[in-house]
């Protein structure tokens, strides 16, 4: 039986915090405008327990893409990022509408936190998904030599 790789759940959240990273980086300027920020009047480098937040955050939510792979007995990467888009779809991208359509939250920047979220989702599932089974497919080619 499969088990959750800890060591790809750590990967895939450091992964997807450098990805994030790097996303809001080249994307900082726009969405500090969409949120009426003037970007030439602010710093916006996070503060530390910002990131280290984050990467808690990102942690959680490998560990349970990790469960529900594992769980659900996925072991290819099509299945895992399949899993990965409707929990996107179903949990992270409604998640969020509900600031557009409760709060008046401007529809470009729903764009760019749900484009961070698919984004990451499936460099999560990527990585747990195929880590796992690429493990298991070498011990059982190593029992057979």
């Amino acid at each position: 039986m499969r088990r959750i790789n800890y060591l790809a759940v750590v990967l895939a959240a450091v992964a997807a915090f450098v990805a994030s990273a790097i996303y809001y980086t080249v994307l900082g300027s726009t969405w500090l405008e969409l949120r009426g920020i003037d970007p030439k009047s602010v710093n916006i480098t996070p503060q530390a327990w910002e990131m280290a937040g984050q990467f808690v955050r990102n942690i959680v939510v490998a560990f349970v893409f990790a469960y529900l792979i594992v769980r659900l007995g996925i072991d290819d990467l099509k299945e895992s990022l399949r899993l990965g888009l409707w929990v996107w779809v179903g949990f992270q991208a409604m998640q969020i509408a509900g600031a557009v359509l409760h709060e008046g939250y401007p529809l470009a920047l729903y764009a760019i936190h749900v484009g961070d979220a698919l984004m990451t989702t499936f460099i999560m599932t990527a990585i747990i998904g195929l880590w796992p089974a690429r493990n298991e497919r070498d011990k059982a080619e190593g029992a057979m030599k």
